[in-house]
């Protein structure tokens, strides 16, 4: 009689570990600066005016995230704190959920490991898990809807209540921010061209082949079609009591209208403004504080982690090529992940674009990254996958001061850490 294969055992404390570790090292002068900084001067006045039925402030973004910013004011105040432990939590929760949606998709332990550490020292998200912006709270449900999903195709016995779960994230995510437009999309795609490749008769109504045995391809479109519709139409309905409200007048739709021309009409010029190739070649940044602030002279700089955001170009084409002669859909998925988040600004109707808008293609970027690391332990060059990630976790720490406001050396230190111009 034959042995079964080898199960991998999963990683679920790992996941636990990394994750606490990076909400102790976010939680690391997380008041400070103690004013507000960058964004947080457009989201915070919305913030405080959802809680005081005020007037409706920055209606060209979704309202959840800002609901999420008020919901820290009300439990922690009006302070630095109040501001930024709902983007911290969220930034934690995205970490965890990455995670699992990696462990879910690949059943490769190195590999969900290796994505943590990537993701943990990636900067990305962890500069957005310490400051009152919307990207984290949208980073937070697309991982959470990637881990539902790609749980929902592991285990089919779970697999109607893993799509709704997968199908309210989704929601939530546009609700936070219409970057997640494109990825939101994508679970509906690879359900119906999987259920089409079945080649059943009764491609509606047939419950069996893949994605997930048991659901038909009318219930998936339930789940991932109209459940995100209507939990994203459900977070406005706190925007009909604020004063000066479109929702009153117009509607739903009204509003959007005005919502798609006000993200069209910002097209003053501005320094940090930059493009997808600037992103991908982590050649621009932003420095989202640079100034003396709480008896200090400080900075926080956005830049991906020099190191793996390159390493990640060649992965993602390894993966790209690999993914498709061996049929292995995890590393399709991170392509097809990547190609939609980064698409999406080539032809946004948003003249001025930003690094920050490359925070959801970084992390499809470090998923192939991570996913290559994983072929590479299996080989004679496992070395180079270990060596990836302590260089990864190295930079993480020579950065680390300008990650987290610390207390500079004077008004030139920036020197230090701007190695390329684009950076400064």
């Amino acid at each position: 009689m034959s042995e079964a294969p080898p199960h991998p055992r999963d990683p679920w404390l790992a996941c636990l570990g990394i994750t606490a570790v990076f909400a102790a090292l976010a939680w690391v002068r997380l008041t400070i600066p103690s004013g507000p900084m960058f964004d947080e001067i457009h989201y915070l006045p919305a913030a405080r005016a959802i809680l005081e039925d005020g007037i409706y402030l920055n209606r060209e973004h979704p309202l959840l995230g800002k609901q999420l910013i008020a919901l820290g004011i009300t439990l922690f105040g009006d302070n630095a704190l109040g501001w930024r432990i709902m983007p911290m939590i969220a930034g934690a929760l995205a970490l965890f959920a990455a995670m699992r949606a990696m462990w879910q998709a690949s059943f490769d332990r190195f590999a969900t490991i290796a994505f943590g550490v990537l993701v943990a020292s990636g900067f990305h998200l962890f500069i957005h898990a310490r400051i009152a912006m919307l990207d984290v709270f949208m980073a937070a449900f697309l991982c959470i809807a990637a881990w539902q999903f790609a749980g929902a195709i592991r285990e089919a016995e779970r697999g109607r209540v893993r799509l709704a779960a997968c199908g309210i994230a989704l929601g939530l995510a546009m609700a936070s921010k219409w970057n997640a437009v494109p990825i939101a999309v994508l679970p509906g795609i690879a359900f119906f061209a999987a259920r089409l490749s079945a080649g059943r008769q009764r491609l509606l109504t047939s419950t069996r082949g893949i994605p997930v045995p048991g659901i038909s391809l009318a219930e998936a479109f339930l789940w991932l079609g109209i459940v995100p519709l209507a939990a994203y139409a459900a977070t406005y309905l706190p925007a009909y009591g604020l004063l000066n409200s479109p929702l009153a007048e117009q509607g739903l739709i009204g509003l959007h209208r005005e919502m798609i021309e006000l993200q069209a009409s910002v097209k003053q010029p501005h320094p940090y403004q930059s493009t997808w190739d600037q992103w991908a070649l982590n050649t621009r940044g932003i420095w989202y504080l640079y100034e003396f602030t709480d008896n200090a002279q400080r900075g926080v700089l956005l830049i991906g982690n020099p190191l793996t955001m390159l390493l990640g170009l060649p992965a993602l084409a390894w993966c790209a090529l690999s993914g498709a002669t061996t049929r292995n859909w995890a590393k399709i998925a991170v392509v097809a992940g990547y190609a939609a988040s980064l698409g999406l600004w080539l032809i946004a109707n948003k003249p001025i674009q930003f690094y920050y808008h490359y925070f959801m293609p970084s992390l499809f970027l470090l998923s192939a990254l991570a996913l290559t690391l994983g072929d590479l332990s299996r080989s004679k060059f496992r070395w180079a996958s270990y060596g990836v990630l302590l260089g990864s976790a190295a930079m993480f720490a020579l950065f680390f001061k300008i990650l987290t406001a610390a207390e500079l050396d004077g008004p030139m230190s920036f020197v230090h850490w701007t190695w390329i111009e684009g950076w400064r």
